[in-house]
């Protein structure tokens, strides 16, 4: 099997959706008998943890209006989801995207704003 480098790695995670981080993370607590959410956190310092986060925003919708069919495709586009997965986001709410960029953050609360929905950042 090819070593890849750090640098590909990471390039390939910032191509991959929620669902696939998470089925990643998933093999790798099967298959290698760790946990890198936590491997993350214990090895990040308390300062940058904190820094971090005033850099970043999580998307939380709190109600898709009335335009649920649109904020569902939005939905889908933003986050990758299937059908199914963000239709329930929008019928119960809940975090949109988590950790992003203020910019981008403000971004994705304008298009779903614009199709109806109640969004806030956290």
């Amino acid at each position: 099997m090819a070593k890849i480098t750090r640098d590909e790695f990471i390039s390939a995670l910032k191509e991959m959706t929620i669902l696939e981080v998470k089925d990643l993370v998933d093999a790798m607590k099967d298959e290698l008998g760790i946990d890198p959410s936590v491997v993350a956190v214990a090895a990040a310092p308390a300062g940058a943890q904190e820094d971090a986060g005033s850099a970043t925003k999580t998307v939380v919708l709190k109600n898709a209006g009335g335009n649920k069919i649109q904020v569902i495709k939005i939905l889908k586009e933003i986050t990758g989801l299937g059908l199914v997965e963000a239709k329930a986001l929008a019928d119960n709410g809940g975090n949109v995207k988590e950790n992003v960029p203020a910019d981008e953050a403000n971004q994705i609360k304008a298009q779903l704003e614009e199709a109806g929905a109640e969004v806030e950042l956290a």
